[in-house]
């Protein structure tokens, strides 16, 4: 039987080893698969959801418990967080500016009916296939649910930049889209 995320939060916070378990077991799929949304690679991926789960453990003193999914939010945030600052360490966020009124008419994104007809599987490895900077943005904004304002902050770019990343890595898998839609 599962243990309730308040009750598992509080074993975390005292040391107890069995509930270090079961967060683990709980959690590791899903942290596993944001640390691959940013990184793209799985061998950096799990090196990286283990540092997560690694600051996770030591900071539980600094959790609330604020009701149903405030663990599951808390430790998500903090393996973002850890996968950023690898993105950020190596450089990997290649900063690059455009001019979008230059461009805005070469990019016609696919409507939700034809992304629908790829494969989830297909979205997330074009998605793994950006170059970081724009997955970074890409995956903050649009599956984060983050403001330019905001991620700019956390990257260390500024609202320009966010914005630019994020319009060319929608172009770059709206063209990846349409190529695989063209081929199936």
């Amino acid at each position: 039987m599962q243990m309730e995320d308040q009750i598992l939060a509080e074993g975390c916070r005292k040391g107890d080893n069995t509930a270090r378990r079961e967060l683990y077991e709980r959690y590791a799929g899903r942290l596993l698969a944001i640390c691959v949304r940013y990184v793209g690679d799985r061998a950096t991926a799990e090196d990286l959801m283990h540092d997560a789960f690694l600051k996770i453990y030591g900071a539980f003193d600094r959790f609330t418990y604020r009701g149903a999914g405030s663990l599951r939010a808390w430790i998500e945030r903090i393996t973002v967080n850890v996968a950023l600052e690898w993105l950020r360490s190596r450089n990997r966020l290649g900063v690059v500016e455009l001019d979008e009124r230059r461009v805005a008419a070469t990019l016609a994104e696919p409507d939700a009916a034809e992304v629908a007809r790829v494969p989830r599987e297909v979205l997330m490895r074009f998605v793994a296939e950006l170059p970081d900077g724009y997955r970074a943005v890409f995956n903050l904004y649009c599956i984060e649910g983050l403001s330019h304002r905001e991620i700019a902050r956390m990257l260390g770019i500024n609202e320009k930049s966010s914005s630019s990343q994020l319009f060319r890595a929608r172009g770059l898998l709206a063209r990846r889209i349409k190529a695989y839609l063209e081929t199936h």
